[in-house]
């Protein structure tokens, strides 16, 4: 399904409204789940580009987006450096609108704020940036999370488990009837919204863990960082957390975009894109297909 972009100074830019089916499409097509993180490290980037975010980012994904299926900038690295930085964020994703429009778009924001301004929030990325999903913390409850969830063909990731140390300070808290409080969360947001616009994110390091999460979000998808440089196996992230639809989107960031820090930087990346890719498309085939 195509859409133009509801950006003031962009026109006609067709983009891709990408619902549940059509991203399920997507990962058949490609045999891949993978996301790949767009977080660039000035320090670790090569040289060469002087600093140049967008230069870097336009190299990676023309490099791996054949393995992909989903992007994921994290606003940090691009917030660092001003507006500077902001303008390469923005200029990374009309980049990726227009010359793949196929790919999923994540801005990982981590928003969540009284519901006026998560309404700001939601319209800045949703209706200026046409991105198709953002990170948003849930700390604050339903106010805080429902308006990014009234715009069709978007979605919302909510952090759910993540993989952090910090994570045992209150997600596995557990209430008075042994219930940690990561699945509280999971259960009551739930209903907030639907398999159709939202997703949670679960850390690759929890193992086992998806198991749980599984027994209460049986169906959604979930956006699984930590897999490559955090030491998360994408074997148990599949054994455990894997649907019959796939149900995941694998993310890895430094094992890919810093995996080289020479003239060979998107080579290198392409490379371990691809065998994350053929990894993936091993395990979509022991799962019996989807």
């Amino acid at each position: 399904m195509l859409k133009s972009s509801n950006t003031k100074n962009e026109k006609n830019i067709k983009v891709y409204i990408m619902n549940r089916q059509q991203l399920i499409d997507e990962i058949r097509r490609k045999k891949s789940f993978l996301c790949v993180g767009l977080d660039p490290d000035t320090a670790k980037m090569p040289a060469h580009l002087n600093g140049d975010l967008f230069a870097f980012n336009k190299e990676i994904v023309d490099a791996t987006a054949q393995y992909a299926v989903a992007y994921k900038p994290n606003l940090a690295f691009y917030e660092a450096l001003g507006t500077r930085g902001y303008t390469m964020f923005e200029q990374t994703v009309k980049y990726i609108q227009e010359k793949y429009p196929e790919l999923f778009i994540i801005a990982d924001a981590k928003r969540g704020d009284i519901g006026n301004t998560s309404r700001m929030y939601a319209h800045s990325f949703f209706e200026e940036m046409n991105i198709d999903a953002v990170t948003v913390a849930p700390y604050m409850g339903e106010d805080s999370v429902t308006p990014f969830l009234g715009f069709d063909g978007k979605w919302v990731i909510l952090l759910g488990l993540t993989s952090n140390k910090g994570s045992h300070d209150f997600q596995l808290t557990t209430d008075a009837n042994g219930t940690p409080l990561f699945e509280t969360v999971m259960r009551r947001s739930s209903a907030w919204g639907n398999k159709g616009n939202m997703m949670y994110v679960v850390g690759a390091t929890q193992g086992r863990m998806f198991e749980d999460v599984r027994r209460i979000l049986p169906e959604h998808f979930l956006l699984v960082p930590g897999v490559g440089a955090q030491g998360g196996s994408l074997a148990e992230v599949a054994k455990y957390g894997m649907t019959d639809e796939c149900g995941l989107l694998v993310n890895s960031s430094r094992g890919i975009i810093h995996a080289s820090n020479g003239q060979d930087f998107a080579a290198v990346a392409a490379e371990k894109a691809k065998e994350l890719q053929q990894e993936m498309e091993k395990l979509l085939a022991d799962k019996g297909g989807i």
